[in-house]
């Protein structure tokens, strides 16, 4: 990008006029705030892909038996689908790059002069080391993985601005190589994580931290407002050290943030329209993540989703194999008062490894097993509602024709979306529901309206999961404060700040 050489007159004007008449990202304020004006692009059918957490298990085995055993969760995404970046600057004199403000990763990473053999560096502005008086090297390796690909680079020391402001020495990785695929299409250089220190790859110490140690920001708040009208000029607006009231109706409802790493929070029952999903009454995780503009979760709630709102779904003849020679056994074992965790296990679809040290389940040769144990909770779902036999066998076996396309696509009737159910979060005892036109997405393919469900599948096992990931199509709903100093998230009811240009809209 470079040194932009339009900014004379844009910040003359917002001098003689005022902010608040212009989306600019400039800030001349000395309160302790950090305003980040935000861009947005729109999304396309290419670009949307589901985001991937991986389990990994270690533990030391004795006599054949497990000692210990540790489960590390590690959320991998792709930035294709990433609709809102803003602008920062690294060095002395500014070399400027647009990041994605990720609150789902902890690093800040932008490609580097160095990059010579990666083809996405060269469509995406570099960092320059030797034309900063500020630079000092560190130089050592980094890899820093994403569910697309990894980028690979070494550690270097610059200043960073954000907003008129500046942070002394922060840390960050200059990219040598950038997957082909994974970056080469994206609007935005680089990404800049808000994520905690204890996800940060090379123990390094994420921006936010040294904006709150070296006193850039007064109170450890973060604010993202986003502005999902696809004819709005501002994309949204990140404030760093307080909330502007103007971007929320009503009041925030605060929850505690539940494991440092992610901003992870605990919800509750999901509903579609009234009706519980069943799979979280008793609390999911969930990860609030900005970068990354959709809603992901685990299959067995997707498909019901599905089935609800018309998507098209991946038709399962395992699924259905299940549903037609093992439904009346479930059905059985279940009135029967069998535990549900149980019952694929004791008909002889899933296995069970026992170890002196711990007890848990293992991957099996046997297909059927994943979706004996959906067809086991669908069917003790619609036993709560006291459906008939007859009906919920019916139901479970078009749930089997609406399994979510891993590829994270759901196609929707367009002319039907207006009449489709909301969908609702239980976050803190309080109801946060999403409209049919917040929770689906309408682009066009050639010359041709489609509408895409904005729901993805992403399957954890237990005990980590089941997990969500809450992204920006719930954030734009949502206006979302990161408390830093309370570790604690809230959300409110976002509002649209009006521009004087789009009184006419």
């Amino acid at each position: 990008m470079g040194i932009k050489k339009n900014l004379f007159l844009p910040a003359l004007l917002f001098i003689l006029f005022g902010a608040s008449n212009f989306g600019f990202t400039f800030n001349l304020q000395s309160d302790g705030i950090v305003r980040i004006g935000l861009k947005k692009r729109p999304l396309d059918l290419e670009s949307i892909h589901a985001g991937r957490l991986y389990t990994r298990h270690s533990g030391k085995i004795i006599g054949g038996n497990v000692e210990s055993l540790q489960e590390i969760v590690v959320y991998l995404k792709n930035y294709l689908d990433t609709q809102y970046f803003g602008e920062i600057s690294i060095g002395t004199p500014p070399q400027y790059f647009e990041v994605v403000f990720d609150t789902g990763s902890s690093n800040l990473w932008v490609p580097s002069s160095k990059c010579l053999l990666s083809l996405s560096c060269y469509v995406h502005s570099k960092y320059k080391s030797k034309q900063s008086s500020t630079y000092t090297e560190i130089g050592r390796s980094c890899k820093i993985p994403y569910g697309s690909g990894s980028i690979y680079g070494f550690l270097s020391r610059d200043n960073v601005g954000i907003g008129g402001f500046t942070i002394n020495d922060q840390v960050f990785t200059e990219a040598k190589w950038e997957g082909l695929f994974t970056f080469l299409l994206a609007q935005f250089d680089g990404i800049l994580g808000l994520g905690f220190r204890e996800n940060a790859i090379g123990q390094v110490t994420p921006v936010w931290y040294n904006m709150v140690l070296q006193g850039v920001v007064t109170k450890q708040t973060f604010s993202f407002w986003l502005d999902t009208n696809p004819r709005s000029k501002l994309g949204g607006e990140i404030l760093f050290g307080g909330v502007d009231w103007t971007h929320f109706k009503g009041h925030h409802t605060y929850v505690p943030v539940a494991r440092n790493g992610y901003w992870q929070i605990e919800i509750g029952d999901i509903l579609i329209g009234s009706n519980s999903t069943g799979l979280c009454e008793d609390g999911c995780a969930a990860i609030v993540d900005s970068g990354t503009s959709f809603l992901a979760g685990p299959t067995t709630i997707l498909t019901q989703i599905n089935h609800a709102i018309g998507a098209e779904g991946v038709v399962s003849l395992e699924c259905k194999m299940v549903v037609s020679s093992y439904a009346d056994l479930i059905w059985e074992k279940l009135i029967s008062g069998l535990q549900p965790r149980n019952l694929c296990t004791h008909i002889g679809l899933c296995r069970f490894k026992n170890s002196n040290a711990v007890n848990f389940p293992i991957e099996d040769e046997n297909v059927l097993c994943p979706f004996c144990e959906m067809a086991v909770f669908w069917i003790q779902v619609e036993l709560r509602k006291k459906s008939t036999k007859d009906r919920i066998f019916k139901y479970v076996d078009e749930l089997c024709e609406k399994l979510p396309n891993p590829s994270g696509r759901a196609f929707v009737d367009c002319e039907s979306v207006a009449k489709l159910p909301s969908i609702s979060f239980t976050i803190g005892n309080r109801s946060f529901p999403l409209s049919p036109q917040q929770y689906t997405i309408r682009v066009q393919k050639n010359l041709t309206d489609v509408c895409v469900s904005g729901f993805v599948p992403l399957d954890v096992p237990p005990p980590q999961g089941p997990i969500w990931v809450l992204g920006n199509m719930f954030m734009g709903a949502y206006h979302t404060v990161f408390d830093f100093g309370n570790l604690q998230i809230g959300f409110a009811e976002s509002s649209r700040y009006q521009l004087p240009s789009e009184a006419s809209y």
